[in-house]
């Protein structure tokens, strides 16, 4: 039998075993009520703080002589005697891997989580299996919330998320439509603007010592980090703590508005940055800082509609339900954010605005925003 573990640090742990349920065969929920299950509980953990533990029993691929069938049985009549009345069992994938939600866990080590609930598992089924049906059965655990990093976040995702995977197969041709209009649109204005790369390129140059591009790390879709380009608008070896000071606030919902140049009302943004060069005034003021994103647009990493990709301290500010902006759409250049207000936006009523534009995304939503975009370059405070 195959043990795969999701994740380990600390801080929680399985509560004190309830009575189990006397019941041999448990009710198994479908797989559709289940996947819609895993969903809703996640979504409860975000606002009760209160984690889950996914477990899965994977028997592989339906045997045509009903060998897998019987041992599923097996399996299921195993979860019957050691599952508690709370926890939830369900087809995760019909005929082939069955799930099981741990709904109340409390606050051990995750290593400890896995371990207990292995061992339980692990007996019950020695007890309902022989040697070849035990050795069949591959367990793998995930704990929700989960650790983000780059070798392990795509298979949490995988897990976890499986509404999100059903979605993203369901909206297959235009997923691979917009990629077209990625590729299309970014090639465009590349070859458009690449006279201004050159004038650009020397302003940067001339203003202050240092490389033309301004190279970052940001976290994509699922969690996973790239570089990303702009032209450089700060001073070299520029301190990132005023700007990460002020995001930290703003995510916490704690940060004031800053004065704005033609604007009473003022912006959530630095907007009389020390580091901040003059012509990096002008190229940030103009957008034209980030025209070198329609290189991370054309290799993939982002696309022309989504999500602003946040710098991993960022991230780490995030309170759970944030994350989703990560999850259920590829970063952008523009984005629902940017033509509603932009700076003049609170940061939850951002998360909001890419968690409806990824809710309700089209292709022809993609157009407007990209026809709204030069309007709002100017207008919405770009600083």
């Amino acid at each position: 039998m195959n043990s795969r573990r999701s994740g380990n640090g600390s801080g929680l742990a399985v509560q004190s075993q309830r009575s189990a349920s006397p019941d041999p065969h448990p009710v198994v929920f479908e797989e559709a009520a289940f996947r819609r299950m895993i969903s809703l509980e996640r979504k409860r953990s975000e606002r009760s703080r209160k984690p889950f533990l996914l477990m899965l029993l994977d028997a592989g691929r339906p045997h045509p002589a009903g060998e897998t069938a019987a041992v599923l049985d097996h399996v299921l009549d195993a979860l019957g005697q050691s599952t508690r009345e709370t926890d939830v069992i369900g087809w995760y994938e019909k005929g082939s891997v069955v799930g099981v939600m741990f709904t109340e866990i409390g606050g051990e080590d995750r290593s400890f989580i896995v371990s207990t609930v292995m061992a339980r598992m692990t007996s019950a089924l020695r007890d309902r299996l022989n040697a070849d049906q035990f050795r069949q059965i591959s367990i793998s655990f995930h704990l929700f919330p989960d650790d983000w990093d780059e070798e392990s976040a795509l298979p949490k995702i995988n897990a976890l998320y499986p509404d999100l995977a059903q979605r993203d197969q369901a909206r297959k041709l235009l997923t691979a439509l917009k990629r077209f209009m990625d590729i299309a649109g970014s090639g465009a204005a590349l070859l458009l603007l690449s006279p201004f790369f050159l004038l650009i390129a020397a302003a940067v140059k001339l203003s202050s010592p240092g490389p033309v591009f301004f190279r970052q790390w940001r976290i994509g879709q699922h969690g996973l980090p790239f570089l990303f380009l702009k032209f450089r608008s700060m001073k070299m070896d520029s301190d990132s703590r005023i700007h990460k000071d002020y995001v930290v606030k703003l995510i916490a919902g704690e940060a004031e508005r800053n004065r704005a140049e033609g604007d009473a009302e003022g912006v959530y943004k630095l907007t009389r940055d020390p580091r901040i060069t003059k012509v990096g005034a002008f190229l940030r003021r103009t957008s034209l800082d980030e025209v070198p994103q329609f290189i991370n647009v054309l290799t993939g990493k982002m696309s022309l509609v989504g999500p602003r990709p946040p710098i991993p301290y960022e991230v780490e500010a995030y309170d759970l339900w944030h994350r989703r902006r990560l999850l259920e759409a590829k970063p952008g250049i523009t984005g629902l954010w940017q033509v509603n207000g932009r700076s003049k936006v609170k940061f939850d009523d951002m998360v909001r605005l890419d968690l409806r534009y990824a809710k309700s995304w089209s292709l022809w939503m993609d157009i407007k925003i990209l026809l709204r975009t030069p309007g709002a370059m100017f207008n919405e405070g770009a600083y």
